[in-house]
């Protein structure tokens, strides 16, 4: 029997309405609307995707979203003089540097020099992180805090469940680890140099892939029964890797012969569907919610301020 689909893009859409009103109150008694500055270097394709979501959520809030799009050659120097209005600029809320940087740019000199603790909307600070390990207030990273927030809207229990993380990043693994256990959930990191990694999975009630490696979850990693969330966005243009992957979904098969790629996740998608109790969808299972936290610490940020 497949699991129950999470739909990543219903719960933000609930998210967004929420923060509707609260947008309304703070523009009506500043006279401004919250605002997030997003800074983007280069011309990376996802990059620029991911950037027109975030101004396309801004507008429906009506937050004001400001945008600097420096070459991606440029220095450290000249980056910084090209930010120096957005820093200085008081009536900005939030900010937020697109990743990846090119590779001239070392992102723990360029965030700190940028985004103080108070704008930090990604929750990539020290401060941030600092805060999320003490659990105190402070912007958390959006993409482990939406997953959260789909847990609890879909009303699956984490207390005194064991939780797997596969991935310990700054931007997802070690975040969600620390906020399952701050929900009281018994949790396990696992990595790339994690021993017998397949049995570690297995042992999950609730497994979270975030590993950046297509489909690497496997049948043989989940535990019957387990909530499984794929955090994972991979694009995939070998015809004969799909073809084996989606031998059962037609339209996505379909949907990959007219524009010759498709989007898989770190987990194996028909393993995923038949062996867990819940799965999160990709696409339109995490990544709406990351563009919903997004905002929800761009609220928080103005609301401070």
């Amino acid at each position: 029997m497949a699991g129950v689909v999470l739909d990543g893009k219903k719960v933000s859409q609930e998210i967004i309405a929420e923060l509707k009103p609260r947008v309304k109150e703070i523009t009506k008694k500043r006279g401004r609307p919250p605002c997030l500055a997003v800074i983007l270097v280069g011309d990376d394709p996802a990059s620029q995707i991911y950037v027109r979501n975030k101004v396309k959520a801004c507008e429906e809030l009506g937050i004001r979203s400001v945008e600097l799009r420096p070459p991606a050659n440029i220095t450290t120097d000249a980056l910084f003089e090209a930010v120096d209005p957005i820093v200085k600029d008081k009536t900005v809320d939030a900010i937020l540097v697109q990743m990846p940087l090119p590779k001239q740019l070392r992102a723990e000199e360029v965030i700190p020099y940028i985004v103080d603790p108070f704008r930090d909307v990604d929750g990539f600070g020290i401060h941030s992180l600092g805060s999320l390990v003490v659990n105190r207030f402070a912007p958390r990273a959006c993409t482990p805090a939406g997953i959260m927030q789909l847990l609890h809207r879909s009303k699956i229990p984490i207390a005194g469940k064991h939780a797997v993380v596969v991935g310990r990043s700054d931007i997802v693994g070690k975040p969600m680890a620390l906020m399952l256990l701050h929900e009281n959930a018994t949790v396990t990191i696992c990595h790339s140099q994690t021993r017998n990694l397949a049995e570690e999975c297995k042992r999950a009630d609730i497994l979270v892939a975030a590993i950046g490696r297509p489909a690497a979850i496997t049948r043989d990693f989940i535990k019957p029964g387990a909530v499984v969330i794929d955090v994972g966005m991979n694009r995939l243009t070998d015809k004969d890797v799909v073809v084996p992957l989606f031998a059962h979904d037609l339209s996505r098969l379909s949907a990959f012969a007219k524009n010759e790629s498709v989007l898989v996740g770190d987990v194996d998608p028909r393993a995923m569907q038949e062996m867990s109790s819940a799965y999160t969808p990709v696409p339109g299972g995490v990544g709406p919610l990351t563009i919903a936290m997004l905002m929800v610490n761009t609220v928080d940020l103005a609301e401070m301020h």
